[in-house]
């Protein structure tokens, strides 16, 4: 999954499997599943916040131009 998206729709499906659903499962821990899936997509969420911020940043420094000749 990629992007914010992705992100989201973990949290969205991890939060559905924790808090939601009622199927019971011998071998798996639903609850369990859901909060893993959610704190992945949290984590992703800010990770991608922190890579947004640093392009945006990058982006708005000004260009010199250095080619030009100075007399």
């Amino acid at each position: 999954m990629r992007g914010i998206g992705g992100c989201i729709a973990l949290v969205l499906v991890g939060a559905i499997l924790t808090f939601a659903s009622d199927w019971k499962m011998e071998s798996v821990n639903l609850d369990v599943v859901g909060l893993l899936m959610m704190g992945v997509g949290i984590l992703g969420l800010a990770v991608y916040a922190s890579v947004l911020r640093r392009r945006r940043v990058s982006a708005a420094l000004p260009v010199v131009d250095e080619t030009r000749d100075r007399i």
